[in-house]
């Protein structure tokens, strides 16, 4: 249902008010869970060149344990960064004020073969 005329200009100029409060705005910020995602992105792509700075010296001083750090540390920020990603990507209900139901909490802890368990109760009848 669209706004009317003067419910728009009551919109706009709240909008425009709570846009110039710089304290407003940095707690905005400060709440938005993609602004964290990305800060930890960003961490994660810092910790994987640490790593391949780890990997490289430890090939070129033929020290073993620390090319095999070094590596350790790529795979560990290369999750990281996937994690984040993940969660920059799926919908933060709590953010917004909302709950996630029970039932989606639950799916998103089944794990592998949960999900296929259901997937195969759920499966049509004619393919037996």
């Amino acid at each position: 249902m669209p706004l009317s005329e003067h419910e728009q200009r009551l919109f706009d100029q709240i909008e425009r008010s709570l846009a110039e409060d710089p304290k407003f705005a940095s707690a905005v910020r400060a709440s938005d869970p993609r602004f964290h995602a990305r800060r930890r992105i960003l961490v994660a792509a810092f910790v994987l060149i640490v790593g391949l700075a780890l990997l490289v010296y430890g090939a070129v001083s033929s020290n073993t344990p620390l090319g095999v750090a070094g590596f350790v540390v790529m795979l560990g920020a290369a999750a990281f960064a996937m994690q984040s990603r993940r969660r920059a990507q799926a919908p933060d209900l709590q953010a917004v004020g909302g709950t996630a139901s029970r039932r989606t909490r639950q799916a998103r802890k089944a794990g592998l073969l949960d999900r296929l368990e259901d997937r195969w109760r759920q499966r049509p009848e004619g393919h037996r």
